[in-house]
């Protein structure tokens, strides 16, 4: 058979939830078209069924994830990385079919988004001391604080970076020991599907990263008024629709991240504000015991 009748083998893609590959419990697609409006793939549109079941498959890895030590967490992630290393073909493709860049310069965004997951997994075993400390206190006590996980992080995934910027919301999320259930770009979802293939072949627990494809708004919706959902991130949507939803999280007082409140060029240095968004602090009091005759305490 001559390589011009072959037939290509076109590919499915599938949601992530749970550490498996769902298609949308409703049955439905949409079309992706590349930036040229050119057809690439029928994605599985999710409902808000999909969505609820994102909730429950993170909740049900945040006890495993968060009680992980930091340490093997940044070895997990670790490996995400050089996983995305070895499929960067495959992703510069997508990535410039996505946002019409050129194949070099597609490639370059990928190796940036390789190195920021690099980078965030060499934080997880050591933000807790740039945030937690010893505080000085009026009292015979030790006051120490530490910070923890927020729990189930909802993340609208930006919608023009479609991969760099999705690294750049997800990678933070998880470094610090929460889960989360990440709407993808709306218009470019075939990168983040395809990261969900390499989170499942990663030591990445399952339902520690669950990815959804489908309209920004009608998943954020359930996402922000879920009372099982601790904090999300807007960083996604649109103004009225960030307004919208922050109202919706309000009721059960989620933590909130504003989109005008993160740096929008996610090429420039991404900082710390990402890592400490969804980290909570506890503070431990605990008395101080006296040396001797001396008086002096420990």
């Amino acid at each position: 058979m001559s390589e011009s009748s072959r037939l290509s083998v076109l590919k499915t893609y599938k949601l992530y939830v749970g550490g498996k590959f769902p298609r949308s419990e409703s049955g439905r697609v949409y079309e992706v078209a590349d930036a040229k409006d050119q057809w690439l793939a029928n994605v599985p549109l999710s409902s808000r069924k999909d969505a609820r079941d994102a909730v429950v498959a993170a909740r049900k890895a945040f006890g495993g994830w968060s009680g992980a030590t930091a340490y093997n967490r940044g070895q997990v992630l670790y490996r995400v990385a050089e996983m995305l290393e070895g499929r960067k073909d495959q992703f510069a493709r997508e990535v410039a079919q996505a946002e019409g860049l050129s194949t070099s310069e597609a490639a370059l965004v990928v190796e940036a988004a390789v190195d920021r997951w690099v980078w965030y997994a060499g934080w997880t075993d050591k933000i807790a001391q740039l945030v937690g400390g010893a505080n000085p206190v009026a009292g015979p006590y030790f006051n120490l604080s530490t910070p923890e996980p927020t729990g189930v992080v909802a993340v609208l995934a930006p919608q023009e970076s479609s991969f760099l910027g999705l690294v750049s919301v997800i990678a933070p999320v998880i470094a610090t020991g929460n889960t989360a259930v990440v709407v993808a770009s709306e218009r470019a979802p075939l990168p983040a599907l395809s990261l969900g293939e390499v989170l499942a072949t990663s030591d990445l627990p399952g339902g520690v990263v669950n990815v959804l494809s489908g309209l920004t708004a009608e998943l954020g919706a359930p996402l922000a008024a879920h009372q099982d959902v601790n904090a999300i991130d807007l960083t996604g949507a649109d103004p009225e629709l960030a307004y919208e939803l922050e109202v919706a999280a309000a009721d059960n007082l989620k933590r909130v991240l504003r989109p005008e409140e993160t740096a929008s060029d996610f090429a420039a240095d991404p900082g710390l504000t990402r890592l400490t968004a969804f980290l909570e602090t506890k503070t431990v009091w605990h008395p101080t015991g006296s040396l001797g005759a001396s008086g002096s305490a420990y």
